[in-house]
Protein backbone atom coordinates (compact mmCIF):
# COMPACT_ATOMS: atom_id res chain seq x y z
CA UNK A 1 0.00 0.00 0.00
CA UNK A 2 1.51 3.29 -1.06
CA UNK A 3 1.17 6.72 0.45
CA UNK A 4 1.75 10.23 -0.80
CA UNK A 5 2.71 13.08 1.52
CA UNK A 6 2.72 16.69 0.39
CA UNK A 7 4.80 19.48 1.89
CA UNK A 8 5.84 23.02 1.11
CA UNK A 9 2.56 24.86 1.38
CA UNK A 10 2.20 28.13 3.22
CA UNK A 11 1.29 31.80 3.06
CA UNK A 12 2.85 33.97 0.37
CA UNK A 13 2.16 37.38 -1.11
CA UNK A 14 0.89 37.75 -4.65
CA UNK A 15 3.77 37.55 -7.09
CA UNK A 16 5.73 35.25 -4.82
CA UNK A 17 6.80 31.63 -5.23
CA UNK A 18 6.36 28.33 -3.47
CA UNK A 19 7.66 24.87 -4.17
CA UNK A 20 5.45 21.94 -3.25
CA UNK A 21 6.88 18.46 -2.83
CA UNK A 22 5.21 15.08 -2.83
CA UNK A 23 7.05 12.19 -1.21
CA UNK A 24 5.89 8.73 -2.20
CA UNK A 25 6.45 5.73 0.04
CA UNK A 26 5.26 2.22 0.68
CA UNK A 27 5.70 1.15 -2.92
CA UNK A 28 7.56 2.18 -6.04
CA UNK A 29 5.81 4.89 -8.00
CA UNK A 30 8.30 5.00 -10.87
CA UNK A 31 5.75 3.37 -13.18
CA UNK A 32 2.99 5.76 -12.13
CA UNK A 33 2.08 9.03 -13.73
CA UNK A 34 1.89 11.78 -11.14
CA UNK A 35 -0.21 14.88 -10.86
CA UNK A 36 -1.23 17.85 -8.76
CA UNK A 37 -4.78 18.95 -8.10
CA UNK A 38 -6.24 21.74 -6.01
CA UNK A 39 -9.48 22.56 -4.30
CA UNK A 40 -10.44 26.07 -3.29
CA UNK A 41 -13.12 26.77 -0.66
CA UNK A 42 -16.56 26.21 -2.09
CA UNK A 43 -15.22 24.87 -5.37
CA UNK A 44 -14.70 21.47 -6.89
CA UNK A 45 -11.32 19.86 -7.08
CA UNK A 46 -9.50 20.78 -10.29
CA UNK A 47 -6.56 19.43 -12.23
CA UNK A 48 -3.40 21.55 -12.07
CA UNK A 49 -0.53 19.59 -13.63
CA UNK A 50 0.60 16.09 -14.56
CA UNK A 51 3.84 14.39 -15.47
CA UNK A 52 4.33 11.04 -17.15
CA UNK A 53 6.15 8.19 -15.45
CA UNK A 54 9.40 8.98 -17.27
CA UNK A 55 9.08 12.75 -17.03
CA UNK A 56 8.97 13.21 -20.79
CA UNK A 57 5.41 14.49 -20.94
CA UNK A 58 3.81 17.23 -18.88
CA UNK A 59 0.41 18.87 -18.97
CA UNK A 60 -0.94 21.98 -17.24
CA UNK A 61 -4.28 23.61 -16.81
CA UNK A 62 -4.44 26.86 -18.75
CA UNK A 63 -4.53 29.11 -15.70
CA UNK A 64 -1.09 27.96 -14.47
CA UNK A 65 0.72 27.46 -17.79
CA UNK A 66 3.90 29.48 -17.82
CA UNK A 67 3.85 29.98 -14.04
CA UNK A 68 3.95 26.44 -12.62
CA UNK A 69 6.40 23.64 -13.41
CA UNK A 70 5.98 20.00 -12.46
CA UNK A 71 9.00 17.74 -12.15
CA UNK A 72 9.87 14.35 -10.72
CA UNK A 73 12.86 12.47 -9.36
CA UNK A 74 12.21 8.75 -9.62
CA UNK A 75 15.37 7.91 -7.72
CA UNK A 76 13.96 9.79 -4.73
CA UNK A 77 10.34 8.85 -5.38
CA UNK A 78 9.36 12.50 -5.34
CA UNK A 79 7.35 14.94 -7.43
CA UNK A 80 7.60 18.71 -7.14
CA UNK A 81 5.47 21.62 -8.24
CA UNK A 82 7.29 24.92 -8.59
CA UNK A 83 4.80 27.75 -8.44
CA UNK A 84 5.88 31.24 -9.52
CA UNK A 85 4.01 34.51 -9.95
CA UNK A 86 1.36 33.31 -7.56
CA UNK A 87 -2.05 34.96 -7.59
CA UNK A 88 -4.76 35.10 -4.92
CA UNK A 89 -6.87 32.80 -7.08
CA UNK A 90 -4.22 30.10 -6.64
CA UNK A 91 -5.27 29.83 -3.01
CA UNK A 92 -6.38 26.26 -2.38
CA UNK A 93 -5.47 22.95 -0.82
CA UNK A 94 -3.06 21.22 -3.19
CA UNK A 95 -3.13 17.46 -3.53
CA UNK A 96 -0.63 15.06 -5.05
CA UNK A 97 -2.01 12.10 -6.98
CA UNK A 98 -0.73 9.02 -8.75
CA UNK A 99 -2.28 6.76 -11.35
CA UNK A 100 -1.17 4.24 -13.96
CA UNK A 101 -3.23 6.09 -16.56
CA UNK A 102 -2.01 9.47 -17.79
CA UNK A 103 -5.47 10.11 -19.13
CA UNK A 104 -6.98 9.68 -15.67
CA UNK A 105 -4.79 12.46 -14.32
CA UNK A 106 -5.09 14.99 -17.13
CA UNK A 107 -8.84 14.46 -17.37
CA UNK A 108 -9.19 15.06 -13.65
CA UNK A 109 -10.70 11.68 -12.94
CA UNK A 110 -10.27 9.91 -9.64
CA UNK A 111 -6.70 8.67 -9.26
CA UNK A 112 -5.50 5.52 -7.54
CA UNK A 113 -3.52 7.33 -4.84
CA UNK A 114 -4.01 10.68 -3.13
CA UNK A 115 -2.11 12.65 -0.56
CA UNK A 116 -3.66 14.49 2.38
CA UNK A 117 -3.08 17.90 0.85
CA UNK A 118 -1.13 21.03 1.72
CA UNK A 119 -2.62 24.50 2.09
CA UNK A 120 -1.44 27.30 -0.19
CA UNK A 121 -2.65 30.80 0.62
CA UNK A 122 -1.77 33.76 -1.59
CA UNK A 123 -2.50 37.18 -0.14
CA UNK A 124 -3.21 40.21 -2.31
Amino acid sequence: QGTLVESGGGLVQAGGSLRLSCAASGRTFTSYHMGWFRQAPGKEREFVAAISWNGRSTRYTDSVTGRFTISRDNAKNMVDLQMNSLKPEDTAIYYCAADRSYGVLVQGADADYWGQGTQVTVSS
